[in-house]
């Protein structure tokens, strides 16, 4: 915490040891700054590095400490630097307090690639290096391009190249609000500036290096988060990121995810920011779908209710996950455009130099109303080829991100017109999950109906986060299952649809049989004794709603039944239980004969529309009518 104060904290116990170094016999106490800079050593997980106006060593873990360097600052007396123009009195008010004490360390960092190569950075415009741990130090204090005396906010030495280093400078306190980022490429004797594409105002407060290639690096300023991927030479905004102070910028090697500290609003998190690492040039040349990172494979944890917070309430902050299941992400160079919409920019071009815009043909436009809106779709595959799954993408110019939930195809319905809005108990329409392994995912687009794959194939794994516990063994016996009541379920829906579209079509052809001379009683007749047989189908189907509308017991539908096993099962990965594989079999033995009946009922149906249709009965829905010239 704030001017030096250190503890080590036993997350067992909940106890803090205080581990601050402690001046010597007649020694002053050190100058920490508010914000001390503390590393752990890369090189020794025991081993600490501690910054004030020395910088400090411990190498158990804070127990004891020893100073590896003399005062690394200019050594100014602050009480002889003007304040607003002029040197103050003793008197003037809180000239010193609530301030940290001048001429202390900032900037603290030490190569992953060499042990004992260490660079630190003051409050005062100063950079020392050490190659040996301390033993000899290399002062650097002048730096083209920034001002004397600008106070060196953050350090990095490169994991990639031991002589490479990035410092960051900032002179706000003296109304210079430019960023200051520098670069050595030998081991801190000599800095460039690299702050092309850096805006004039915005002050530079952190830099990290990718892991993974040296040349992309990401800047936290006043104003957001920069990054370059050639080195440093230029730089672009991350304008996803609102526009607020950065002050920290972590790497997460292990997900490839960069979290941003800002100052008074908290974290943000860039998932996955691997594409960074692509040339643009890359870019600009086509449809681009970037290699996806391998994806965790769990259900989303519910133990706290549906949705959101849960049962924690409104009172708890809680930030939103990153979208669940395998992330696929791409780069389309501009947008798919229709026909109508290419003809348009055409116009607009036209219309701009002055020039005529001839009105479209017939078959043109005829060819625009009728074109299918162009699409994007991202096609998984599993190891042997076969496709898993198909997923729309947006068609737009710019960068995209489409999650897929690691399942198959969902069985229900087809539904042109969903409800955008679900209540928060509602199980989203879900297939069966599928094995872990290995999968492939393609880019395609579709113009005027025709497809073409345009990037991919890219591969990536699906790895099981949990194993052991209630987890099953045996993932293919639990993939089986729910692939066997995936299709009893997907056949119990379609009959459910079915069966409403025949009550449909009874409705519609009693109303006709009044409108229609030929038609007798004995039509309306068999269509009520059809209306009769889908009522009772209906009881078996859905359930008896006479005695359930009356709170009273009945048997339990085939159409709950089979969605209790779905949604009771589906959503864990143990084994199958004893309980939904009896359940199954009742259902999978009630279920032929009741599709027996509806399949009989719409052969009946069928004969009554054909009578009907043959006395010029009025159109109603299923029937193409009939007609012949005399």
């Amino acid at each position: 915490y704030q001017y030096g104060g250190l503890a080590r904290f036993d997350r067992i116990t909940g106890e803090r040891l205080a581990i601050t170094p402690q001046p010597g016999a007649d020694e002053n106490q050190d100058k920490w700054n508010w914000n001390a800079p503390l590393i752990i050593s890369p090189h020794d997980n025991e081993r600490l590095y501690y910054g004030a106006e020395r910088l400090f060593r411990s190498d158990d873990r804070g127990e004891s400490w020893v100073a590896v360097s003399g005062d690394l600052t200019r050594q100014i007396d602050r009480n002889k630097l003007e304040v607003m123009g002029r040197v103050w009195s003793v008197d003037a008010i809180a000239k010193n307090n609530s301030t940290s004490m001048y001429g202390s360390l900032i900037a603290l960092d030490e190569s992953p690639l060499e042990e004992g190569l260490i660079y630190v950075g003051s409050d005062d415009g100063l950079i020392h290096v050490t190659q040996n741990g301390g033993d000899e130090w290399l002062r650097v204090e002048d730096f083209s391009g920034v001002p004397e005396m600008s106070l060196v906010e953050d350090i990095i030495a490169s994991r990639h190249d031991a002589n490479v280093a990035y410092a960051v400078f900032d002179n706000h306190k003296r109304g210079d609000y430019k960023p200051y980022v520098l670069k050595s490429s030998d081991r801190g004797k000599s800095w460039k500036l690299i702050v092309e594409g850096l805006p004039e105002r915005g002050t530079a407060h952190t830099i990290v290096e990718d892991h993974v290639d040296p040349e992309l690096l990401f800047v936290g300023t006043e104003f957001g988060v920069f990054f370059s991927n050639d080195g440093g030479s230029n730089w672009h905004e991350l304008t996803a990121l609102p526009t607020i102070a950065v002050r920290d910028l972590e790497i997460q090697r292990r997900e490839g995810d960069l979290v941003i500290g800002t100052f008074g609003r908290g974290i943000y998190i860039l998932d996955d920011y691997s594409p960074l690492r692509t040339e643009r040039g890359a870019l600009e040349a086509g449809p681009v779908l970037f290699t996806p990172r391998d994806a965790w494979m769990y259900n989303p944890d519910s133990r706290r209710g549906w949705g959101g917070k849960g049962d924690y309430g409104t009172d708890r902050y809680a930030a939103s996950n990153p979208p669940y299941g395998a992330v696929f992400a791409y780069y389309l160079p501009e947008d798919l455009q229709s026909l109508k919409e290419q003809r348009r920019e055409t116009e607009k071009e036209r219309a701009e130099k002055g020039e005529d815009n001839p009105y479209p043909s017939w078959d043109q436009l005829r060819r625009e109303d009728w074109e299918e809106a162009p699409s994007m779709t991202l096609t998984v595959r599993d190891a042997d080829g076969n496709v898993v799954r198909r997923i729309d993408g947006p068609a737009g110019k710019g960068f995209h991100r489409v999650a897929w939930d690691m399942r198959y195809p969902a069985p229900d319905p087809v539904d042109l017109n969903p409800d955008p809005e679900k209540a928060p108990w509602e199980t989203p329409a879900r297939g069966p999950m599928v094995l872990p392994g290995s999968y492939s995912v393609t880019l395609s687009r579709r113009v005027e109906g025709v497809p073409e794959e345009v990037s991919g194939p890219q591969t990536f794994v699906l790895k099981p986060m949990f194993s052991g516990g209630l987890v099953a063994e045996d993932r293919s016996a639990v993939l089986g299952f729910e692939q066997k009541t995936a299709e009893l379920y997907r056949a119990v829906l379609g009959a459910d649809k079915a069966a409403g579209e025949i009550e449909d079509r009874i409705e519609h052809l009693l109303a006709a049989v009044s409108g229609t001379p030929l038609a007798g009683e004995s039509q309306g007749s068999e269509l009520r004794a059809l209306r009769s047989r889908m009522q009772k189908l209906r009881v078996e189907l859905n359930g008896d709603e006479v005695r359930a509308s009356r709170a009273e017991p009945v048997p339990l539908s085939l159409l709950n039944r089979v969605a209790i096993i779905v949604q009771g099962s589906w959503g864990t990965q143990s084994a199958v239980t004893g309980n939904f594989r009896d359940s199954y079999e009742v259902a999978a033995a009630q279920f032929p004969l009741l599709l027996g009946e509806l399949t009989s009922i719409a052969e009946d149906l069928a004969e009554v529309e054909s009578e009907l249709e043959s006395k010029g009965a009025p159109w109603t829905p299923s029937r193409i009518p009939e007609w012949s010239p005399e």
